[in-house]
């Protein structure tokens, strides 16, 4: 099968029509049309074999996670997802692979209304590149360097999941069969924040979304604000799965700094609180309140009786991998 094809069979004949986009895919660039008083967000991943998901992962896993971690970050910035492109690199054109990769994208382009307008294909180790496209209001984007000291620091859902998922992969615990499968999900296929993120226009402060871990991702926003926090490690949300596998300081240090969990970390004025649990009301994953920004620059783990928590690392780095630095 060569390129025009692969496209034609597996990806252009399945996107869908979106009124604002005249041009999709099949010419030299997509025409689409941006609404009046909006201002256009775009935020572009690369998910390579072997350094974004293990080797084995399936598929449909692979083309609904491309898609899935650039809503992540359309969501931390309060965006309503609409288009998107997709550059993909594969060793060989295999079409029970690649109708799975095209299933797991489009499924979740579904749910959200995005229209696939273009991308390329090449042949090459396996490579997932796609650039998501969306819209806010003007001026009303979630920023990272908008704390303030005293805002009250969340997070969405539960973290450390994915790491459990991992450390069951390589051996570090075992996991039953159920419990595996129920974290392996939140490593291969996270539910992007994306209806949170733009409930949080005008009552967040700032945002960021967790893909290298809290204490990394706190961190940029900690830095680009110019302040620091506090972050009561008991706090953190995750699972009952995580507590009944990892009873150890380890354990926290997945939690803090391991990744890939595709929540919202985001900092609320106290005066907002009100209205940000009135808004929450009407998801379905958890908020949770884990500590709070303070003018003193750096980020303070500590634990309920006071004491300091010191991780083993902070997050994920590429090129150098995991950090303590």
């Amino acid at each position: 099968m060569d390129e025009f094809s692969l496209i034609r069979e597996f990806f252009a004949a399945r996107a869908s029509a979106r009124g604002d986009v005249a041009i999709g895919i099949g010419d030299d660039g997509a025409v689409v049309d941006i609404p009046d008083a909006t201002q256009l967000v775009l935020a572009t991943d690369m998910l390579v074999e072997g350094v974004h998901f293990p080797v084995d992962t399936d598929a449909y896993s692979i083309g609904y996670k491309s898609l899935a971690v650039n809503l992540s970050d359309l969501a931390a910035m309060g965006a309503q997802p609409a288009w998107a492109t997709l550059c993909l690199s594969i060793s060989t054109a295999r079409d029970e692979w690649l109708r799975a990769f095209a299933d797991g994208l489009f499924d979740l382009a579904a749910k959200y209304d995005i229209q696939l307008i273009g991308g390329d294909t090449s042949r090459g180790p396996l490579t997932a590149t796609v650039t998501a496209y969306g819209f806010l209001p003007r001026g009303e984007a979630l920023l990272r360097s908008s704390a303030r000291p005293g805002d009250i620091v969340y997070v969405s859902g539960e973290l450390g999941d994915a790491a459990l998922a991992l450390a069951a992969a390589s051996g570090v615990v075992s996991l039953d069969a159920a419990t595996r499968t129920r974290v392996q999900t939140r490593l291969d296929r996270p539910q992007p924040r994306v209806r949170e993120g733009q409930a949080l226009r005008g009552v967040a402060n700032a945002a960021i979304d967790i893909s290298d871990g809290i204490c990394a991702d706190l961190g940029h926003i900690l830095r680009a604000s110019e302040v620091g926090a506090r972050v009561e490690v008991e706090k953190l949300p995750v699972s009952q799965d995580y507590l009944d596998h990892m009873k150890t300081d380890a354990g926290w240090d997945m939690a803090l700094t391991h990744g890939d969990d595709y929540e919202l970390c985001f900092t609320v004025a106290p005066d907002r609180i009100k209205a940000l649990h009135a808004l929450w009301q009407d998801f379905d994953c958890r908020l949770t309140a884990i500590g709070e920004i303070e003018a003193q620059p750096g980020l303070r783990l500590m634990r309920c009786d006071g004491s300091c928590y010191e991780p083993h690392r902070t997050g994920y780095v590429h090129f150098s991998g995991p950090t303590d630095e």
